[in-house]
C-alpha cells in the first residue's frame, strides 16, 4: 500500500531549527511542513507589513529556508508552511532569493493568498463571537482580518509543480492534510479521509508537542534528552490510517499517552472539529503502540464542511506598562509586599489612570492568585511585577518608572529593576461566508 511520509518542521514562530535539519536529512520524507502561525501572530505581522510593504512574513523564513532547502531538493521532499504571514508573496521572493543563493535554480516556489478579508469586513455589521459589538464597532482600530482557509489552495499549487508551498493563514491541520489530498486524490466531499487526514495534521501540528515537549513532568512523566527533541513523522496510508514516530536516535518519547495529549489539545468538541475543509470526528479515534517510539492512529472520520469559516480580526487594544525587581534573602516576601503597597499608593497619588491592573510576587501568588502563601515555606526569593493597561504609551510608561523608583525610595536590598511600554495588539473573531475567499496562487521561480 502507497504511503506518505510527512514531517512537522515547527510547531510555532519561534521553534527550534536543528529538528527540522534532522528531519530533512534523515527522515526520509516526501514532505515538509512548518507550522508557524498563531492569531495575534498574524495580527503583528500585518502591523510590520504597514510599515514596511516588503516585510510582514515570519521573521525566521529565510534562516530556515536557508537550512533546509538544500537537504529537501536534494531527497525531493516538498515544503509546505505557513510562514507567509502577512505577505506571502514576499516570503515566496526571499525563499526564492535563497534558492538563488544555494545554486537551486529551477526550484518552484508558489504563494496561497486570499485569507486576508478586510477590505471585506471593514466596516461591516458583522458579529464579533468573543465580545460584543460588530467588526464596525473596532472603528480605526482594526488592524487585519485574516480567514482560515483550508487546504484547497495547498493542494493547486502541488498539481502546479510546486516544491516550496507559502500561504498566509490557513488551518493548522490543512497544512499537512493538503499533502494527503494530493498524493492519494482524495475529493474534496470524501468527508470521511478528510477527517482522518485532519487527526494526522492535527497531531503533528505543535511539532515537539507529541514528541515530549510540553508533555514532559519529572517524576511523573519523564521523557529522555530533551534538549535534543526530535520532531514527529506521520507515515499515512491512503485509508487514512497512520504511523507517528521521531528520527531514530533523536530526542524525546513518543508513547501512547503522548499522542493521547495532543489528540485533546484544543479541543472542545471531539465530535465537530470545526475546520474549514470537514468537521472532523476525534471520538472513535484509537493509538496502539507498535514499538518504541512507533504508535499507530486510526478512526477519524468527519462529516460536511462549515457554510462560513473564522476570520481572526486583530486591532490596536490599549498600551500596557510593567515593572519588576527581585528581593533575595529573610523577609524576602515581606519586603516585597511593601514594595507592591508603595506603587500601589504611588500610582493613585500620582494619578496615573489604568484601566486594569496586577500587583503580585512572582514565586508567591502570580499564578495561584491567591495573595496568601501559608501553605508554601517562606521563599528565599520573590520578583514582584506591577502591570497595568492604559489608554496612552504615556501612562504605559509611568508604570514602570514608579517601579525603578524603589532601588533607592523603597525597601532594602531591591536589585534587577526592568521595565516596559507598548501598544497591545489584540485578536477577536467574526465568521465570514465560505464563498466570499477564494484562494490565488503566485509562482516564483529560483
Amino acid at each position: 500500500m502507497k504511503t506518505i511520509r510527512i514531517g512537522s518542521g515547527a510547531g510555532f514562530a519561534g521553534d527550534r531549527i536543528e529538528p527540522a535539519i534532522e528531519l530533512a536529512e534523515h527522515g526520509g520524507l516526501d514532505y515538509l511542513g512548518f507550522e508557524c502561525l498563531a492569531e495575534r501572530t498574524i495580527a503583528l505581522a500585518q502591523g510590520e507589513r504597514l510599515r514596511d510593504p516588503a516585510a510582514g512574513f515570519d521573521p525566521l523564513l529565510v534562516a530556515r529556508m536557508r537550512a533546509v532547502l538544500r537537504p529537501c531538493a536534494a531527497r525531493g521532499v516538498r515544503i509546505i508552511t505557513n510562514m507567509g504571514a502577512a505577505n506571502p508573496l514576499g516570503a515566496a521572493r526571499a525563499t526564492a532569493a535563497v534558492a538563488r543563493e544555494l545554486g537551486l535554480a529551477g526550484l518552484r516556489i508558489a504563494a496561497v493568498t486570499g485569507d486576508d478579508v478586510l477590505e471585506h469586513l471593514r466596516g461591516g455589521e458583522d458579529a464579533l463571537l468573543e465580545r460584543e459589538g460588530t467588526v464596525a464597532s473596532l472603528g480605526e482600530t482594526i488592524l487585519s482580518a485574516n480567514a482560515y482557509m483550508g487546504a484547497e489552495g495547498i493542494v493547486a499549487a502541488l498539481r502546479g509543480g510546486a516544491d516550496v508551498v507559502i500561504t498566509g493563514r490557513v488551518a493548522d491541520p490543512a497544512l499537512f492534510l493538503a499533502p494527503l489530498i494530493h498524493e492519494f486524490g482524495w475529493a474534496m466531499d470524501d468527508w470521511e479521509r478528510l477527517g482522518q487526514g485532519t487527526v494526522v495534521g492535527h497531531l503533528l501540528e505543535c511539532a515537539g508537542q507529541i514528541t515530549g515537549g510540553y508533555f514532559a513532568d519529572p517524576g511523573y512523566k519523564d521523557v529522555p534528552d530533551l534538549a535534543r527533541l526530535g520532531f514527529p513523522i506521520a507515515e499515512v496510508a491512503a485509508d487514512g490510517s497512520a504511523v507517528i514516530s521521531k528520527v531514530p536516535g533523536s530526542g524525546g518519547r513518543i508513547s501512547l499517552a503522548t499522542c493521547k495529549e495532543q489528540l485533546l489539545y484544543e479541543l472542545l468538541d471531539p465530535t465537530a472539529y470545526l475546520q474549514p475543509d470537514v468537521v472532523a470526528d476525534f471520538s472513535a479515534v484509537r493509538f496502539t503502540e507498535l514499538g518504541r517510539d512507533r504508535i499507530a492512529v486510526r478512526g477519524g472520520s468527519g462529516r460536511a464542511r462549515p457554510a462560513t469559516l473564522k476570520v481572526s480580526v486583530g486591532y490596536l487594544d490599549s498600551f500596557v506598562g510593567e515593572g519588576q525587581m527581585s528581593y533575595a534573602g529573610p523577609g524576602a516576601a515581606a519586603r516585597g509586599r511593601l514594595a507592591l503597597a508603595i506603587v500601589r499608593e504611588r500610582l493613585a497619588l500620582t494619578g496615573v489612570r489604568t484601566t486594569e491592573t496586577r500587583f503580585e510576587l512572582i514565586g508567591v501568588d502570580a499564578a495561584h492568585l491567591t495573595g496568601d502563601p501559608a501553605p508554601f515555606a517562606e521563599p528565599p526569593e520573590v520578583r514582584l511585577r506591577v502591570v497595568g493597561r492604559t489608554a496612552s504609551l504615556a501612562e504605559a510608561v509611568r508604570i514602570g518608572n514608579e517601579v525603578e523608583t524603589l532601588y533607592t525610595n523603597g525597601p532594602a536590598g531591591g536589585g534587577g529593576a526592568w521595565k516596559s511600554a507598548r501598544q497591545i495588539v489584540a485578536v477577536v473573531s467574526t465568521l465570514i461566508a465560505r464563498e466570499r475567499v477564494v484562494p490565488a496562487l503566485h509562482y516564483e521561480v529560483a
